[in-house]
């Protein structure tokens, strides 16, 4: 299929004893990322796979395409603080959205920040925004070329005048206001070394507060552990403004841990409430003392609890709403009712609650899909929320909180018919006997010949679930005859704490045993074959494609990991990588070190081995999966590889892990996976554009 001569990479004699077992490390050079060498592998990399792809006669069509869809106007939820709405809107191929605000949702709104104009490339992105309760000012932070670091400025809202406040090495954090508007509450860390921005580790998070119109050099400390070098604190004033709550989080364990501070006294000191890190703690609300928590303790699926401060201990903790038989993904304290999205079988249904925790109705939804939003204050008369599934741009309604009634606010307006593509779900069975569930969208009336080609996406980790979403890039994959499947796989948080449970730590081969089934299942009904199936999957997900496509080499036609965390014995080293070990376990345990070597994608790919057609991607300025990963998973597999498929990897300049990046960006990324696509998988008959 392919005489490509890849860039010969340096091999050298680096050993690490990891309790007995000695392993190789031959391209360890290739994790310092900022050295010179590096840059020249980088560009010796792109050279090849960018004229590899420029050759494919269906990437510019491709391009055309994605282009012409895209093209259609998104708006972001409104939300209003003091006499303001705010919100986002893009007029369809402007690289960052741009934040609007408006006294009122039917007149015209004026640009209040404009990320377009912030670098020519569109490479800098608002990351996050929080108006001060007032509406008067508004705090915003900044991502640079995709990092995870952000940089937080405010702006006077009536004026759009950018103030002098500049906050740097902010990672991981929110802003909270104070409820004079003075200030807000954020989290930082210690500046780094000169030349380990991008990959030395995180440590040490500070909360601090920041008064308004002084220098980040006066910022008051509120909470710090220097005993405590991975806990990390996320700051947020209530909405009476009486309390500061502190959730102290360590690693990606979704388990915290609730702290308090009273402002209304000034010598007042932080005082903790919920200690031991022994569940998931959500601080969702209060009534002036009462507060109300969401959490999974002695309730997988999660229940809510009210505390009363005057009576803190457990023992007098009472439940609002119990558990029930499906997971709580997200709540809401608004118009002075709990609004409760739960997740039944990867699909959102939602329902209203008294403040006692009494059920009241539910809120209908225009069909099967994913909700967002429901958020406000409590005396909010009116909320907003999202949906959307996979044939389903995303709209946007309002909810009238007392009447119960939704009306559509926003509905994009796409170039093309929904009603030619259904989605199915299927509940496949895994290695163990689990089930599976699995959505599968293609055009109506799918023959079932074995010969569709097919992309099988999906993440399985870290707690987070996979529901339906519209995607203009998978749009072009169906109408090109394409079928796009996503496996929700143990490890995800679809059925709440056990199935995280189930595949994480010492159940992690259950994610790529539950993804492998999936595979086989879509063989064995037929609408597919290996030879036109592609897997998918990014950072964590891109170990999952790693670790499949090293243990079932033959099952797949393609393979495309993204961002993947691919050294699973020295990814800890790096960055915020520490606070995974949670997840996945250190190989500095001895017992799980043998359970990380078993699937780690590096470790395991054997020479001689043909592997399916792999294009790896990465970014230069990824600094949470440091792209030294996939720069040494692309060495190993081009060394191993014996097979005419293509191996690749396409490193994106000035970009990150994903979030923030410019639109030209997202739409020559998806150009090129499909035309690699096209390339490399059996079928050759494409449908491009209308």
């Amino acid at each position: 299929m392919t005489d490509l001569t890849y860039p010969s990479t340096r091999r050298d004699n680096i050993t690490d004893d990891y309790h007995g077992t000695t392993l190789e490390d031959p391209y360890r050079w290739l994790e310092d990322t900022e050295s010179e060498e590096t840059a020249v592998w980088v560009q010796a990399q792109n050279d090849i796979t960018f004229e590899y792809l420029s050759a494919i006669p269906t990437r510019q069509p491709i391009v055309d395409r994605l282009t012409k869809l895209w093209n259609y106007e998104r708006f972001g939820r409104p939300f209003k603080r003091g006499d303001y709405y705010f919100y986002s809107h893009n007029d369809g191929l402007q690289n960052q959205s741009v934040l609007y605000v408006t006294k009122s949702l039917g007149q015209k709104a004026r640009v209040l920040l404009d990320p377009n104009q912030w670098a020519e490339d569109g490479t800098e992105a608002l990351s996050s925004y929080s108006p001060s309760p007032n509406g008067q000012l508004l705090a915003y932070s900044v991502s640079s070329a995709g990092s995870d670091w952000r940089e937080w400025h405010v702006l006077n809202v009536n004026t759009g005048e950018v103030l002098e406040d500049h906050l740097q090495w902010s990672k991981f954090s929110s802003a909270s206001w104070a409820d004079d508007n003075s200030g807000f509450y954020y989290s930082r860390y210690d500046a780094p070394k000169e030349g380990e921005e991008f990959s030395g580790t995180n440590y040490y998070q500070k909360l601090y507060f920041h008064r308004i119109g002084t220098p980040q050099t006066d910022d008051e400390l509120i909470y710090e552990r220097r005993d405590q070098k991975e806990w990390g604190f996320g700051g947020f004033v209530t909405e009476d403004g009486n309390y500061l709550i502190i959730s102290v989080w360590k690693g990606s364990d979704r388990k915290n841990q609730i702290f308090f501070k009273d402002l209304r006294n000034p010598t007042a000191t932080v005082q903790e409430l919920i200690t031991g890190f022994d569940a998931d703690y959500d601080f969702i609300g209060n009534d002036g003392s009462q507060f109300w928590v969401l959490t999974d303790l002695n309730a997988p699926q999660k229940r809510v609890i009210q505390i009363d401060l005057s009576q803190p201990q457990r023992d007098s903790w009472s439940t609002l709403i119990e558990e029930s038989e499906h997971r709580i993904e997200g709540i809401s304290n608004t118009g002075g009712r709990f609004i409760v999205q739960y997740l039944q079988d990867a699909q959102n249904r939602v329902y209203i609650f008294s403040e006692d925790g009494q059920p009241q109705s539910e809120v209908e939804l225009p069909g099967v899909g994913s909700t967002n939003g429901f958020g406000g204050r409590r005396d909010a008369s009116e909320t907003f929320f999202s949906f959307t599934n996979y044939v389903t741009p995303t709209r946007i309604y309002r909810y009238d909180i007392e009447t119960g009634k939704s009306e559509l606010y926003k509905q994009p307006e796409v170039g093309f018919d929904p009603q030619l593509y259904e989605t199915q779900q299927v509940f496949v069975t895994s290695k163990d006997g689990t089930k599976i569930p699995m959505f599968v969208t293609s055009k109506r009336g799918l023959k079932r010949n074995g010969k569709n080609p097919t992309i099988l996406y999906g993440y399985g980790g870290f707690d987070i679930s996979l529901t339906p979403g519209f995607s203009v890039s998978n749009l072009v994959w169906l109408e090109m005859g394409g079928v796009y499947a996503v496996a929700n796989l143990r490890g995800g948080g679809e059925y709440g704490l056990r199935w995280h449970e189930a595949g994480m730590r010492d159940n992690k081969q259950n994610v790529f045993d539950d993804f492998i089934s999936c595979a086989e299942w879509l063989i064995e009904e037929k609408i597919t074959q290996s030879a036109n199936l592609a897997i998918r999957g990014g950072s964590n997900g891109g170990l999952l494609v790693g670790a499949s496509m090293t243990q079932r080499p033959e099952l797949f036609g393609a393979a495309i990991p993204a961002v993947g965390v691919m050294d699973m014995l020295r990814y800890h080293k790096f960055t915020i990588g520490w606070a995974w070990v949670g997840e996945y376990g250190s190989s500095d345990d001895e017992h799980q070190f043998h359970t990380l070597l078993k699937y780690s994608p590096l470790h395991n790919l054997r020479q001689g081995t043909s592997y399916p057609a792999t294009m790896v991607t990465t970014a230069d300025h990824d600094d949470r999966v440091v792209p030294g990963h996939s720069f040494k998973f692309a060495a190993e597999l081009q060394h191993t590889h014996r097979g005419n498929s293509p191996v690749l990897i396409r490193i994106e300049e000035s970009a990150g892990h994903g979030a923030g990046t410019p639109t030209s960006k997202r739409i020559a990324a998806a150009a090129d996976v499909y035309a690699f696509l096209t390339k490399v998988l059996k079928n050759k008959h494409w449908t491009i554009g209308d």
